[in-house]
């Protein structure tokens, strides 16, 4: 009997061309597994550290204080007849502020006034006699008790002149105290004391303070350690003179770098032995009274000549762990390197780095998310300036 050939859409042959095809997939799959394919390597950019010339600094804190502050008080008793300024506002040296009634200290005047004339007066009479004695004396038709009769009339009459004009000055320095004015340029706090009150009966009657703002102190202490570092960078003890040229920068908590600028105007001649630090005071100009006694500043104050070739880094950059700061750069055969370095000082975003840095160093600036010591990279050069604080460092 002859078998007739089988047909390729026959269900027979369908089924084998399935079986063929899974077992051929089965055997792709298990070849693939026996190879291992790696990811590549990751991709980040490094720079050189920026190198040129940085002063080096001594960063502190310090408050501000008023360049003079004074309590204007009632200095005599008396009703307050009027108050010339507003709370706040600014005066002028010698503008007036506040005025006592002064009739009663003009009356008072007037009646010194008229016991100095009185007083010499009589001085004029007893001097003419005390001259008419002297002459009889010399003549020697008098006594020497009338001549000394008319001398001591004489001195007596002069010292009631003295002690007239005393009294006279005395009326016009208490006139003059019931006109309070302004010992300074500067601002005048609220009024304490009101118009018709009865001030200076029990002591001194505070009435209101004013504070002088332009300029303005800024103090601050500095440990010795950091004493004998300037002293040991400048070359030694500077006079006066050279300290007041020395400039101080300031900033507030929530301003970028130091933006205020004044100089160095008193140190301290010794060290408080209790806390081991030196008092030192610095003067700055305050035309638009942005700077307040009593606020806290940062302060940068030089501490030396300008370090040339000092390397640089973002601050943001360095990382810390528990043996110090660190960064991370692309060594050799572009593997990832740790690298301890030590720090000077801040430069704007930037920081010096004083050892375990060179200048020729591959710093990682991107991708620091990625790089990870001891694994390669694949590196871009690229400039510190094209990741300033912020920016994604993973792109």
């Amino acid at each position: 009997m002859i078998q007739e050939p089988v047909h390729m859409n026959h269900p027979t042959w369908r089924l084998a061309a399935l079986l063929t095809l899974a077992l051929g997939l089965l055997g792709g799959c298990n070849e693939a597994k026996n190879k291992l394919v790696l990811p590549p390597s990751p991709n980040v950019g490094v720079a050189a550290p920026v190198q040129r010339a940085v002063t080096p600094y001594l960063e502190h804190t310090g408050t501000m204080t008023a360049f003079a502050s004074v309590n204007l008080v009632a200095r005599v008793n008396g009703y307050l007849k009027s108050i010339n300024y507003i709370d706040g506002a600014t005066a002028k040296t010698g503008e007036l502020l506040f005025e006592i009634e002064p009739a009663p200290y003009q009356a008072q005047l007037k009646q010194a006034q008229a016991a100095l004339a009185g007083a010499k007066a009589g001085l004029v009479q007893t001097q003419a006699e005390f001259e008419r004695q002297n002459t009889l004396a010399q003549e020697e038709v008098n006594t020497q008790a009338n001549l000394d009769k008319a001398r001591a009339n004489r001195d007596s009459d002069k010292a009631n002149v003295d002690a007239a004009d005393a009294n006279l000055q005395t009326a016009q320095i208490n006139l003059s105290y019931t006109r309070v004015e302004a010992p300074f340029d500067g601002v005048v706090t609220r009024h304490l004391a009101s118009v018709g009150e009865l001030v200076g009966t029990a002591g001194n009657t505070n009435l209101a303070s004013i504070v002088q703002l332009d300029p303005i102190y800024v103090t601050f202490n500095i440990s010795d350690q950091n004493v004998l570092r300037f002293r040991k960078n400048e070359g030694g003890r500077l006079t006066l003179a050279e300290l007041q040229q020395i400039p101080i920068e300031a900033g507030f908590m929530d301003e970028e770098g130091f933006p205020h600028r004044g100089k160095i105007d008193y140190v301290s001649p010794d060290i408080d032995p209790q806390t081991a630090t030196i008092l030192v005071r610095g003067v700055f100009e305050n035309k638009n009274h942005a700077l307040l006694p009593g606020l806290y500043v940062r302060l940068r104050v030089p501490i030396g000549p300008p370090k040339a070739d000092a390397l640089l880094v973002p601050n943001r950059l360095l990382q810390q762990n528990q043996e110090g700061r660190y960064l991370l750069v692309v060594g050799a055969n572009d593997e990832v390197e740790q690298r301890d370095v030590q720090l000077g000082e801040h430069d704007g975003q930037l920081r010096v780095v004083t050892a375990g840095l060179k200048p020729d160093d591959k710093v990682i600036i991107t991708g620091l998310d990625r790089a990870i010591p001891g694994r390669k990279v694949t590196t871009r050069s690229i400039s510190i300036a094209s990741a300033p604080d912020g920016t994604n460092t993973s792109k």
